[in-house]
């Protein structure tokens, strides 16, 4: 699988994101590689878990702002509703935890396709 290639089974704009990293597919490897090693969804679902809202609300905003950086526009949209739902409250709501299913979901997507990008290129 080629970086194309991964962007474009995730529904985003491969074109737009390179552009981003002004023009450079190298840069834009480099940073996108990197996503497994950020804690901000494990932390997201541990501050779910321990109903902080405060700490879900700050994990679901840089993962929404990280996933827009790297062009990953379904992550991005998903963390984007958990973080307004989440904005302003003093406990999580209801809705809170089936949006954050579409993030954990989202997520997993990117990292299925980080993976088989891996693999090819370490073929």
């Amino acid at each position: 699988m080629t970086l194309k290639e991964f962007y474009e089974s995730l529904g985003s704009d491969y074109n737009t994101v390179v552009m981003r990293m002004g023009g450079s597919e190298k840069l834009l490897d480099k940073f996108v590689r990197k996503l497994p090693n950020d804690k901000s969804a494990e932390q997201l679902s541990e501050a779910l878990e321990k109903d902080d809202c405060e700490l879900a609300f700050r994990m679901a905003h840089t993962l929404k702002g990280l996933s827009a950086n790297l062009g990953l526009d379904k992550l991005q949209n998903a963390s984007s509703e958990l973080t307004e739902a989440l904005r302003n409250q003093s406990r999580i709501p209801d809705n809170a935890r089936g949006l954050a299913k579409n993030v954990r979901d989202e997520y997993e997507k990117v990292i299925s396709a980080l993976e088989q990008l891996e693999q090819n290129s370490s073929l």
